[in-house]
């Protein structure tokens, strides 16, 4: 995340450590850890070849990769800079200011850290449009939500700005959960949604809720669909999936209980708003 005197990212000095146990790693540079299994990812705003040394003769650690790169290249390329999805305007933390002023958008600060959810991906712009279109057609419908792989928290966050009451935002990623906690207090959502660490392949949080927005990969949708207890809420955003892997996901859906509602797609993405049958 970013820590004074940061502003923005530029470099990433990235370290990928064999194991997870590397004591404590206190670092004026450190943007954060990323737990992968049974490894550990150090990204750093500089160089670190002495303090890796280091932790890796305390902890008995070994390096596994490491690389220099510039931010845009993490992001796939892209510049992650301000968009609009109305009537939400989402600016990442260094144009917050040239973004706070523009007509009666509602303004999310994102930092978007190495985390994903930036908003730059075709399935989390997806899943904060259908969000956006639903919350501004039928607001009255919508106060709870379960977020599955919540990320940055930015779809959370759009949900709330826009008017729902009480959301879950999972993630079993530790960083992840610790940079949506920082969006959402930068936000002042902190009433509104709760961010839950969880392994999601180790089970499932509870849906009887009004909204469930699951952007996921093809093997953990799969899993959810074959079990009855994830179709207990009312309406639901699933995306995460290419038009190859359509064939076994519409399989899998108990579509005696389900009203395909609407499809809709970005590049080679594609996304599914579904509604329970009552």
């Amino acid at each position: 995340m970013l820590q004074p005197p940061y502003t923005r990212y530029d470099q990433l000095y990235v370290y990928n450590f064999d194991r997870t146990d590397l004591g404590t790693v206190d670092d004026p540079d450190l943007i954060g850890t990323w737990i992968e299994d049974d490894t550990a990812i150090l990204f750093f705003h500089k160089e670190k070849t002495a303090l890796v040394e280091t932790i890796c003769t305390r902890s008995g650690a070994k390096i596994l990769y490491e690389a220099n790169l510039n931010y845009q290249d993490w992001e796939a390329g892209l510049d992650i800079t301000t968009f609009s999805v109305p009537p939400l305007t989402v600016a990442p933390l260094w144009e917050v200011d040239q973004s706070s002023g523009e007509g009666d958008d509602i303004l999310i600060k994102l930092d978007p850290s190495v985390i994903f959810g930036s908003g730059f991906h075709p399935t989390t712009r997806l899943c904060l449009q259908v969000i956006s279109d639903m919350l501004t057609s039928i607001p009255q419908e919508i106060q709870t939500m379960v977020d599955l792989g919540t990320g940055t928290g930015l779809l959370s966050l759009g949900a709330a700005k826009l008017g729902v009451k009480q959301i879950r935002a999972y993630d079993n990623n530790p960083f992840a959960c610790t940079v949506a906690q920082k969006n959402v207090a930068l936000n002042s959502c902190e009433e509104q949604i709760e961010v839950l660490e969880a392994d999601l392949r180790g089970g499932l949080p509870d849906t009887d809720v009004d909204l469930v927005v699951a952007n996921l990969y093809k093997g953990l949708l799969l899993g959810f669909f074959e079990n009855p207890d994830f179709w207990k809420a009312k309406y639901y955003i699933i995306s995460g999936f290419i038009p190859s892997m359509e064939k076994d996901l519409l399989a899998a859906l108990p579509m005696d209980q389900l009203q395909l509602l609407e499809r809709r797609k970005s590049e080679t993405w594609r996304l599914w708003l579904l509604k329970r049958k009552v």
